[in-house]
């Protein structure tokens, strides 16, 4: 009887022993396979090894990726029940005020998803704000790039990539914000026709090309359609994956310490604990976006209604990251039209294309620009203050002021109704900063630099005021500083120190106009300076102190 009742336990034990092992065989017997056919775990350990810096600023292009990453989870959702179509319905959802008005198969989805499909109007409002999160962490993330010269070899090429990134997310949100056609996506649509038709010859031809006809024609949302969720996501994901393939490849940056050199980088690796910091973030970043999408409304086309060109609604604007262009064109004096035979240039329109091209070419060479003009060909790892290159901070500090101009313009009707202004005053007053605003503020972000340089190598030279005084024996009264910790002298004092290059004869005994124009450049950029401070003026301080 005993024995009989004991079998069946000891059967059951023996079985929940062997259940797991069974799986775990499996694990291990489909991992080898895997293994022997992709060597996947030689690069699974290559990339655990992955140092990531810790400091806060690098989690800037995370934010990027993870934002991305909630925009394809909408966005799938989104499209199972959008209409790229321009084909006239009568809209008979919910949303009464709306209700028997003629309108597109495109509007009338878009309402459909907003008012009558479960969690509809969440996943857009996520959509949109990932979006706009999107465009302004890869902003914020080239400028903290721009500042500490990230940029330099050997990643002047991620540079690029990153541009053109960013450059591929302002399209993919123009081009997702104008599939409702509405009334404010419509006026949108309106302006990129009047450019468009603005280009001299051929202008009429590629709108007639764009918009499958007069505008608005009639496949223009379906060719958006197109370019939103196929060509440009996917030229974005390649995009991502360069740039992530010369991440690994070129290393990080780092801000100077000690232990920190070009060939040791101090941080965390991937695994495991970057990978956990990384998946917990990401579900930060999603957190934020539902918890904004569902508490601030964005994009009520219900309130704009359907597009049609005779309304033009007062203070519609764009998404901000469009704002730069529209404010180009608003800044532009009247009069700059000429006819050149039977066409009629439009200056109004090619002079702010042409600005806004040249501003946006001169974001993308310039790390080729400040290797030509300082000869240097070394490779850089340790991160700039941007205290300690003047002139690369107040050329950044000018480029974001001529943007926030660009920017502001696009708002003028705004601010003018707001404050109760002349909008010709707001706009004369954009006009005068668009030109000014980047000069002053060049000019005082350079002299602030080279007054925070002074300061750093008096305190690297004397350490910190303690605001203690004490009375030497021969009765001078001096005030005691506090020394400075390993660290701090050596974010104070290691930094590169660029000297203006010397006009030197090439190979054949000749000075080129090439040769001196560069000189001059670099003359400019680098004759006012401040030299870091060095071992034997750190030597002589400490003996005085003592």
């Amino acid at each position: 009887m005993t024995d009989t009742m004991e079998r069946p336990s000891t059967t059951g034990a023996t079985q929940a022993q062997e259940g797991p092992g069974r799986g775990m065989r499996f694990t291990n017997w489909a991992a080898n396979w895997v293994d022997e056919r992709t060597s996947m775990s030689g690069l699974v350990k290559e990339l655990g090894r992955k140092i990531f810096p810790d400091h806060w600023s690098f989690m800037l292009g995370e934010v990027a990726l993870y934002s991305f990453i909630v925009i394809l989870l909408s966005g799938t959702f989104l499209t199972f029940f959008f209409q790229a179509s321009m084909a006239p319905v009568e809209y008979e959802g919910s949303y009464a005020p709306l209700k028997g008005l003629e309108m597109s198969s495109a509007m009338a989805s878009t309402l459909d998803i907003s008012f009558d499909i479960r969690g509809g109007l969440l996943m857009r409002q996520i959509h949109h704000w990932a979006a706009l999160l999107f465009v302004a962490s890869i902003g914020l993330h080239m400028l903290r790039i721009f500042f500490t010269g990230a940029f330099r070899k050997p990643r002047e090429l991620n540079w690029v990539v990153g541009f053109v990134l960013f450059v591929l997310a302002m399209g993919e949100g123009f081009t997702g914000y104008s599939l409702p056609d509405d009334l404010l996506s419509g006026n949108g649509l309106r302006i990129i026709d009047g450019m468009i038709k603005g280009v001299p010859v051929v202008g009429t031809w590629i709108s007639y090309l764009l918009f499958g006809g007069e505008f608005p024609g009639e496949a223009i949302v379906g060719r958006l359609y197109t370019l939103h969720i196929l060509l440009l996501p996917a030229l974005v994901v390649a995009a991502i994956g360069v740039h992530m393939v010369l991440l690994i490849v070129n290393k990080h940056t780092q801000f100077a310490g000690p232990g920190r050199t070009n060939d040791n980088v101090v941080g965390v690796p991937i695994m495991p604990v970057f990978a956990a910091k990384a998946g917990g973030f990401f579900f930060i970043i999603f957190g934020v976006i539902a918890l904004v999408a569902s508490t601030v409304t964005i994009n009520p086309i219900w309130n704009y209604g359907p597009y049609d060109p005779s309304p033009i609604s007062a203070g519609t604007q764009p998404d901000w990251y469009i704002g730069f262009a529209d404010g180009a064109l608003r800044l532009v004096p009247p009069g700059w039209e000429f006819q050149l035979g039977p066409y009629t240039v439009s200056m109004n329109i090619l002079i702010p294309i042409l600005v806004l091209v040249l501003f946006l070419l001169v974001v993308a060479l310039y790390p080729f620009f400040e290797a030509w003009i300082t000869g240097d060909k070394r490779e850089h790892h340790i991160a700039d203050r941007p205290r300690n290159a003047p002139m690369r901070t107040a050329i950044g500090a000018a480029g974001v002021t001529f943007y926030a101009a660009l920017w502001a313009a696009a708002s003028s009707d705004l601010i003018a109704t707001h404050f109760r202004l002349a909008v010709e005053g707001v706009t004369h007053a954009i006009q005068a900063l668009l030109i000014f605003g980047p000069i002053i503020a060049g000019v005082v972000t350079h002299r602030v630099c080279i007054a925070l340089q002074k300061k750093d190598r008096e305190i690297a030279l004397h350490g910190y005021e303690s605001g203690r005084i004490v009375r030497l024996p021969g009765g001078e009264y001096i005030e005691v500083h506090e020394p400075l910790s390993d660290f701090e002298r050596w974010k104070l004092v290691s930094f590169e120190e660029y000297q203006p290059l010397m006009v030197r004869p090439d190979a054949r005994g000749r000075i080129t106009a090439g040769q001196r124009l560069r000189a001059s450049i670099s003359r400019f950029f680098f004759e006012d300076r401040i030299s870091p401070v060095t071992q034997t003026e750190l030597e002589a301080a400490h003996s005085d102190h003592h």
